[in-house]
């Protein structure tokens, strides 16, 4: 999904020609606002072929060059959408790139991996079970249902580091047009041909298919409004002025011509222009950060979210807890506690076991241990006992949950001394996890594991409390343990021991107050919360269910960017505000840069309100609306990249804005119009 440098220029060639082929009345007419400047430039081209036959009141010159920049104006807001969705048609191409039709075993039994029919892959139907092997091309989105193998999903990720897909458990769904790189996987089918994920996302990050989300139309309303305020208030000019003129015996009536391009300066067409293309780059953005939304509601929405519901593990914690402290009982050293944890740790390959291998060797130099003159049998973790360890030369070693521990020993009549029950329930209070350890049915001690919390969190954190955002951690941990985490992670609240239903609740709860809330999954656990949230990322790496529930999918399965998902909806939001902010401000200085200097051949006391100086009328006609054409050009950078994203109240946000945005967009068109009439007037042009 990340697009390439080099499509740059191809994405800006073709948004050129697209700006031509826009140039149609059944594209025009679906943005109003400049569906007025594409009917002015017909008009004003009309105009100066009826100056060649007498029928003008300005000349041919004048006329061609104010047909021209109103064409130019279409063609700039033509542009501005147009390299917009030439993102995500780039975009969209290179996934296209990873779509092939490939032949596909069908297994006619799942116990029978031999018994197979070879077909292609656009036959496949939903419910259908397929065998892969490694180097080939998995053929339709599935879910794994037998085998585990390593994945390689850079076509869709752009990540070059493999995942592991396994039957089971929330890492079961595989994607079509990734390939398997080791081993092989049973796939039972879950989409039909052309509904595939892939599919999904070529329609979503076209922007040809993107919706207008409900925000957008209910400002283009508001623009629509104005507009036709501004047709009223010129088409009421032009008999005013006529009017006028002959009770003054003065000056001359305003010509149709300036009347076209004056209502083109006054109707908002800086945010008409550049409005679609703030919504397509805003889910632009979102694709880049390998993101799928299944519509621009959700980013929308996205950007209102005052509540983030996050997992602990993964998001706010490193997800890998570490041994940090060995913890011995009274009359056991805490040597002799290091070298039985490492014993029973020696054939743990969990993150967990191979940390309290690395601390043993770190505080007491044990290393270098010869197994084979053990004579060892390990043990190994099973959900069942909670434990693992090692048997050795009549020795046995056991370490694992205090709880699972604790019934070991006591079933062969050996003693749990309240002592260790009050180092675990320390620890577990800290935050730990306590791991107890036995030898030969006598208890040592305890490993303290601990849950890192990553760097930067809590100012992450504090900067979403700043925007007026709740941040609560989900957590199936002991609520003295989440308490811990939560306090050192900085978070408003937590949810401990979270069942699905408590989620689901602690949701309904926050909406029926009035607020939007977004959380992430990646289980069959967690699809009803996805479904009842206002956004819900579902993790790609997750199940079927869980992406089916949410209306985002993470591409990369990173718990953290739910916070950078909250960010480019504000921004998308900021940007549209700010813009429309300027564009509003702009019509405003527009309106006291023209109106004088229209009327002062008629009136010549309204001299004294051209402040800016403008030589005429005429200059001041064409100053005007070359810098409406440019001043939508100046902004597509900033439509496309988005204003500058800042944490802080909304409150604070809309002053910021309005002092920037509101008094720049007054201020620009008074020095852009005197510049450019200066410039006319110096080549004597005007």
């Amino acid at each position: 999904m990340k697009l390439d440098n080099n499509l740059n220029k191809n994405i800006f060639t073709d948004a050129i020609k697209q700006s031509f082929a826009k140039l149609t009345p059944r594209i025009q007419v679906k943005n109003p606002v400049m569906l007025v400047v594409y009917v002015g430039a017909i008009m004003t081209t009309m105009l100066f072929f009826l100056s060649f036959a007498g029928i003008n009141d300005e000349t041919a010159g004048y006329t061609l060059a104010i047909a021209l920049i109103l064409w130019f104006t279409v063609l700039f807001a033509n542009f501005a959408e147009a390299i917009a969705e030439g993102r995500g048609r780039a975009q969209a191409d290179s996934l296209r790139s990873a779509r092939k039709d490939v032949t596909a075993r069908k297994l006619k039994s799942t116990s029978n991996l031999a018994n197979f029919t070879e077909v292609l892959s656009n036959t496949l139907k939903k419910g259908d079970v397929v065998y892969v092997k490694s180097g080939e091309q998995i053929p339709m989105d599935g879910d794994v249902i037998d085998g585990a193998a390593s994945v390689d999903e850079s076509a869709i990720t752009g990540e070059s580091a493999p995942v592991i897909r396994e039957s089971g458990g929330d890492r079961s769904a595989v994607t079509g047009g990734t390939t398997l790189l080791s081993d092989w996987l049973v796939i039972r089918v879950t989409a039909e041909a052309g509904e595939s994920f892939l599919d999904k996302m070529i329609a979503m990050v076209e922007g040809a298919s993107r919706k207008k989300t409900p925000n957008e139309i209910a400002l283009q309303i508001l623009l629509v409004t104005l507009t036709i305020i501004f047709l009223v208030v010129t088409a009421t000019l032009l008999p005013f002025s006529y009017f006028a003129s002959e009770q003054a015996n003065a000056g001359a009536p305003i010509s149709v011509t300036n009347v076209i391009a004056l209502l083109v300066c006054l109707a908002p067409t800086t945010i008409g222009a550049l409005l679609s293309s703030i919504g397509i780059a805003g889910m632009s953005r979102l694709n880049q950060a390998n993101v799928l939304a299944m519509s621009g509601r959700a980013i929308e929405a996205a950007g209102d979210v005052d509540v983030l519901l996050l997992d602990k593990t993964g998001t706010i914690t490193l997800g890998n807890r570490q041994a940090s402290v060995f913890i011995p009982l009274t009359g056991v050293t805490e040597k002799e506690l290091a070298d039985a944890a490492q014993l029973s740790s020696l054939a743990d390959e969990t993150a967990e076991g191979r940390s309290i291998v690395v601390l043993a060797k770190k505080r007491f130099d044990i290393r270098g241990r010869d197994l084979t003159k053990l004579d060892a049998t390990f043990v190994a973790f099973t959900a069942k006992t909670r434990m693992s360890g090692i048997d050795y030369q009549g020795n046995e070693i056991r370490k694992g949950a205090a709880e699972a521990v604790k019934t070991f020993v006591e079933e062969k009549n050996g003693d749990y001394p309240e002592e260790c029950n009050q180092i675990v329930k320390k620890v577990a209070g800290d935050g730990g996890t306590p791991l107890v350890v036995a030898r030969n049915n006598v208890i040592l001690g305890v490993i303290y594991l601990k849950d890192i919390v990553k760097n930067g969190v809590k100012e992450r954190f504090e900067d979403l409390r700043k925007m007026g955002i709740k941040t609560i951690m989900i957590t199936g941990d002991n609520p003295m343990t989440a308490a811990a985490i939560a306090a050192e992670a900085g978070v408003d609240d937590f949810l401990a021991e979270a069942t699905p239903e408590a989620k689901l609740k602690l949701i309904r709860d926050y909406q029926a107050k009035g607020h939007l809330v977004a959380m992430t999954g990646d289980g069959t656990n967690d699809a009803p919360a996805l479904a009842q949230a206002d956004v819900a990322v579902a993790m790609n790496t997750g199940t079927q269910a869980a992406k089916e529930a949410g209306n985002m999918v993470d591409l990369d399965s990173s718990p953290t960017k739910l916070i950078d998902i909250v960010r480019i909806g504000k921004q998308l939001l900021m940007t549209r505000g700010a813009l429309t902010t300027f564009s509003v401000s702009n019509d405003l200085a527009k309106y006291f840069a023209i109106i004088p200097v229209l009327f002062f051949g008629i009136y010549p006391q309204l001299a004294a309100l051209n402040i800016m100086g403008l030589t005429s009328a005429t200059s001041a006609i064409l100053s005007a609306i070359i810098y409406n054409a440019l001043i939508i050009i100046a902004l597509i950078p900033l439509a496309l990249k988005g204003v500058r994203y800042h944490e802080m109240a909304a409150g604070k946000l809309l002053k910021r804005n309005m002092l920037i945005y509101g008094l720049g967009g007054l201020m620009a068109p008074f020095v852009a119009i005197k510049l450019i009439d200066m410039l006319l007037t110096a080549s004597g042009l005007v």
